[in-house]
């Protein structure tokens, strides 16, 4: 009925809305961790996105319910694709991701809590370091799995054994240059409680840059693998969307995400403008919205632009996405009402 290419807008969205949900609460774990003087400034701003779970959820269980529409190995029995294991069969898909997304979301939620009244007592902050000390596990392994199973399996006989990596440092990466750009919105704000202080854009500047060099690592170690490799089962997919129907999009994400980021980051002055970090934050955002498209539905190489899906269900998440967050931050008073 729709296009795979339309179609897989969807899976975007959800991929993206997820990354969102899971990043700021790990930001927050890290930035305790290693003990950031500056993790109060965001740290209420950035857990806040836990208010994506719910329509990341929902999603979800919109691809789970079509699932021979999203994933090309969806019905097929074991054996039939030399390359498909046991485990990617509907019944262990389903369980596995609704399982892994309630546990995130209740781990998520206990680590807030915790945050909240990490100041109240030893005892307290003692509770609430122990659940931080937990979180970059759980967010590795669990983003891991939503990288095999909704892109990099997406062609059953195509395997990367860093593509788990690759793709949540890029979305890690997107995540900072959206708070980046969430940050400057907000205290352009008249209605925010408390306003961020400006030195933060400067820290924020410094982690673009070091995930950008850190994606670029990822992003060419798996690459020059592939390359040098010349297996016609790894080169197939890659080089479909490297010189296919979307190879504007494939260029795009290496001039976006690294060309325009590592020149302009790796000088002090652009660090300190909030301006030009704001305008690289974008072309980061951009570029991965790209690449997360291109890895996704861009499997075959060949496609239509999915202009319409992509006003239409991305308009849709981004608007429902912003209102649960707007409600979130008011239920905290963050924002006035």
């Amino acid at each position: 009925m729709f296009a795979y290419s339309n179609l897989a807008v969807l899976n975007v969205s959800f991929v993206v809305v997820l990354s969102l949900a899971l990043s700021g609460v790990a930001l927050c774990s890290v930035l305790h961790l290693v003990g950031a003087k500056w993790q109060n400034e965001v740290k209420h701003l950035a857990t806040s996105l836990f208010a994506l779970f719910p329509l990341a959820f929902v999603l979800l269980v919109v691809i789970l319910l079509n699932g021979p529409a999203f994933f090309s190995w969806w019905g097929h029995k074991v054996g039939v694709h030399a390359s498909i294991p046991s485990w990617y069969q509907p019944h262990w898909f389903i369980a596995r991701e609704v399982i892994g997304m309630l546990f995130m979301m209740v781990l998520y939620w206990v680590f807030i809590k915790r945050q909240n009244v990490c100041d109240r007592s030893p005892a307290d902050a003692a509770s609430f370091h122990r659940v931080a000390t937990v979180i970059p596990f759980f967010f590795v392994l669990y983003s891991t799995m939503i990288a095999w199973d909704f892109e990099m399996t997406l062609v059953p006989e195509w395997h990367s054994a860093i593509y788990g990596l690759q793709q949540f440092v890029s979305n890690f990466g997107m995540f900072l240059a959206f708070l980046v750009v969430w940050v400057s919105a907000w205290n352009a704000r008249q209605n925010q409680a408390h306003p961020i202080a400006a030195y933060i854009y400067n820290h924020i500047a410094q982690m673009l840059l070091a995930f950008t060099l850190l994606w670029i690592y990822t992003y060419y170690s798996q690459y020059l693998t592939i390359w040098y490799g010349d297996l016609p089962d790894e080169t197939g997919r890659v080089f479909g969307m490297q010189n296919g129907d979307y190879a504007f999009l494939w260029w795009s994400v290496l001039v976006l995400k690294f060309v325009v980021p590592f020149t302009a980051l790796s000088f002090p002055g652009p660090r300190h403008n909030i301006a030009a970090i704001n305008a690289v934050a974008i072309c980061i955002i951009v570029g991965t919205l790209f690449e997360r498209y291109v890895w996704i539905g861009g499997v075959t190489g060949k496609g239509d632009y999915p202009f319409v899906a992509t006003i239409v269900i991305g308009g849709a998440v981004a608007l429902i996405g912003y209102f649960l967050v707007k409600t979130r931050l008011q239920g905290t008073q963050l924002v006035k009402e």
